[in-house]
């Protein structure tokens, strides 16, 4: 009878354990160190009978007129009301998207550089004024700051074109991914030239994003991929997201594959080019990105004041509206904030939007590169979110901002 009763109060214990344990994964700790609701799988829940019928008349149109091939999350409010899959993640083998699908964030992976780094400035491992050369001495350039990379006014040249040229010259194995560091070790060596002077002018460049990855990593003493997964993509709940670089992997592990120039014979082969991470390279799904704007919400990664700097304009307005901060695309309006990023590398295009007054996202994730995500406008009118389209108020804006 005692061991009976002995079975059944351990049995009893283990369940309030557990039951503790479930309790406390929709607990989360802010960066202020208050305890908050963090439900991830309540956050996203969505049931696609209760769909805005709105947005899925505009997506459909979207799909079937402007050839938008992709996954798209909207919400208002932290709840998801629409969330679908349009089209294919490889027309080769003619296998269709899925919302568990995994894309090539491209330039959206600056957003969450400029998280960790600001990160690194709140746990006092980082300053804004430290000079490049203070964690690589044969860095060629001077007067560059973390704070000018991350605003992209450090005046460098594109690594991008810098090391294709250099590639095609030398002859070199296009098939093998650089690391951020050999990218390092090759400016060093041939001292490409800047194209401007540092702090002249906003000058929007993959190097600035590139060198903050190294560093990253030279801070840490972990690997860009560990750093992120262990402080912003765990904290966040997303773990359907994850860096992959060719300097790791002979094959990225994902089944999206990009297609360029709008086209579905010109899917895109990886090459060196994808070894480099920090301005690229992290890999993840529409709901990832809504959780991860939902951490930062809720104060998790970084402070509120450490956010609100990293949404200021650190460069003057573009056409009264349009600006760049920490990591994020800023639109700026009469009582209006948005804080976005755009994308756009090896067949990826993408978009991702985050009202910070209406507490709106949106999440437009395509594997076809082509036009369709100039077409919004009535997305977000439909969603009360303020036009994000340069051209829209005054002037006529350069839509290719990646």
């Amino acid at each position: 009878m005692r061991s009976v009763i002995k079975c059944v109060s351990t049995s009893a214990l283990c369940l309030i354990l557990f039951a503790s344990c479930s309790s406390d994964k929709k607990k989360a700790t802010t960066r202020d160190g208050e305890k908050v609701n963090f439900d991830t799988v309540a956050l996203l829940k969505y049931d696609p009978k209760k769909e805005d019928k709105k947005i899925d008349e505009f997506m459909q149109a979207l799909h079937k007129k402007r050839g938008f091939n992709g996954n798209v999350l909207v919400a208002k409010k932290g709840k998801i009301i629409y969330e679908k899959s349009f089209g294919w993640a490889n027309y080769l083998i003619r296998d269709s998207l899925k919302l568990g699908s995994k894309f090539e964030l491209a330039s959206v992976t600056k957003t969450m550089t400029g998280t960790a780094i600001m990160m690194l400035v709140e746990q006092g491992k980082l300053k804004l004024d430290q000079n490049v050369k203070e964690f690589f001495p044969n860095f060629p350039y001077d007067g560059i700051t973390v704070k000018l990379l991350l605003t992209h006014r450090s005046g460098m040249m594109n690594y991008v074109y810098f090391t294709d040229d250099l590639y095609r010259k030398e002859h070199r194995d296009q098939r093998k991914g650089m690391t951020n560091m050999d990218v390092m070790n090759l400016i060093a060596q041939y001292k490409p030239n800047p194209f401007t002077k540092p702090d002249k002018h906003f000058h929007y460049n993959n190097s600035n994003y590139m060198v903050l990855g190294a560093i990253i990593e030279k801070v840490s003493g972990k690997s860009y991929a560990e750093f992120m997964k262990e402080n912003v993509f765990g904290p966040a709940g997303m773990h359907h997201t994850a860096v992959y670089s060719k300097a790791v992997y002979e094959k990225i592990p994902v089944d999206v594959v990009g297609h360029d120039r709008g086209q579905w014979r010109y899917s895109v082969a990886q090459n060196f080019l994808d070894g480099p991470v920090g301005d690229k390279g992290i890999y993840s799904t529409v709901g990832d990105l809504f959780l991860f704007d939902r951490a930062l919400r809720a104060g998790i990664l970084l402070k509120k004041q450490t956010q609100d700097s990293a949404y200021t304009a650190h460069n003057p307005l573009l056409r009264g509206h349009f600006s760049y901060g920490y990591g994020w695309r800023i639109f700026d309006g009469p009582n209006q904030k948005v804080v976005y990023h755009t994308g756009w590398w090896h067949g990826f295009r993408h978009i991702y939007l985050r009202d910070l007054k209406n507490d709106v996202t949106i999440v437009l994730l395509s594997n076809l590169a082509n036009g369709s995500l100039l077409q919004l406008d009535d997305l977000f009118k439909i969603t009360g979110m303020p036009i994000v389209r340069k051209n829209a108020y005054t002037g006529q804006g350069d839509a290719a901002e990646d």
